[in-house]
């Protein structure tokens, strides 16, 4: 049967391609998973071991369980009526993180705009991690603790990100404006409604953060930075002069052509410890 080594040599190079095409872009292949309730595409990509660390699932390991997942997600979505798009993406080193705005409905079937950040990380070229961030309040109108997913390491970023950083946990609300361009933003992780654009609105918004006793006290896990933007995994442990509960987030600092700070997206869904002024 002379044609069945050129149909095996086909298909081998069809799975080589589709791994190379999963591998440049993973999110896209993850969503695509979750879009059509279909793990085969992401164990084919990745065949050796599929980790998923999802706001609601918590920690999904193991094709099994992705499999049951990726179902279990498609007809979630599906009953929400949700689309995605992509707002931003950086990928430095075998990690990519990609920020996404999910257009759903509601508990009360309105519908909201979800900022969602995810990075996906592979330890080799069989294996892949998906870490999502996100606040679970536009969906369902609650807070949710987050543990956190990795240990504190020695991520330490420098130049405006650093100098942002040390404001936060200081608690200075003019050295932690200062780093930011004039028109530059903040975005809470609820949603793009909740923009804070431009010097007054930033000194408002942080005067307010540190109201609760000073600043909020971050360790640093994970550093993702490509020159332009920034992303920052880490556990936040308190807030002003009150211990919070560890919980998980992520901070993308995107950098103007000044070197000031031109956007900080966060991805959390940390609650004050107290009413804030």
């Amino acid at each position: 049967m002379p044609w069945f080594p050129e149909f095996s040599t086909a298909a081998e190079l069809a799975r080589r391609e589709a791994r190379a095409a999963g591998r440049a872009d993973p999110v896209a292949q993850y969503f695509e998973a979750l879009n059509e309730g279909d793990a085969h595409a992401l164990e084919t990509v990745w065949p050796g071991e599929v980790v998923i660390y999802d706001p609601r699932a918590g920690e999904v390991r193991g094709h099994q369980q992705v499999r049951r997942f990726v179902k279990q997600n498609q007809a979630w979505l599906a009953g929400r009526h949700a689309r995605i798009e992509t707002v931003a993406s950086l990928s430095v080193d075998g990690r990519a993180v990609v920020e996404l705005l999910a257009h759903l409905a509601d508990d009360d079937g309105r519908e909201v705009a979800w900022p969602i950040a995810v990075v996906a990380e592979s330890p080799d070229d069989r294996s892949v991690v998906f870490r999502t961030y996100c606040s679970q309040w536009p969906v369902d109108g609650q807070r949710h603790l987050r543990p956190p997913i990795l240990e504190p390491g020695h991520a330490e970023p420098g130049d405006v990100v650093g100098r942002y950083l040390g404001a936060l946990a200081a608690g200075d609300a003019e050295g932690i404006v200062n780093t930011f361009e004039p028109d530059g933003y903040f975005r809470e992780p609820i949603g793009p409604h909740y923009v804070h654009r431009g010097t007054p609105a930033l000194r408002s918004l942080f005067t307010s953060y540190f109201s609760a006793g000073g600043g909020i006290g971050l360790e640093h896990c994970a550093v993702t930075d490509d020159g332009v933007c920034c992303a920052l995994e880490s556990i936040y442990v308190r807030w002003g002069s009150h211990d919070v509960p560890a919980q998980a987030g992520l901070g993308i600092f995107e950098r103007g052509p000044d070197g000031l700070l031109a956007a900080v997206r966060v991805y959390d869904d940390l609650e004050p410890p107290v009413e804030l002024s």
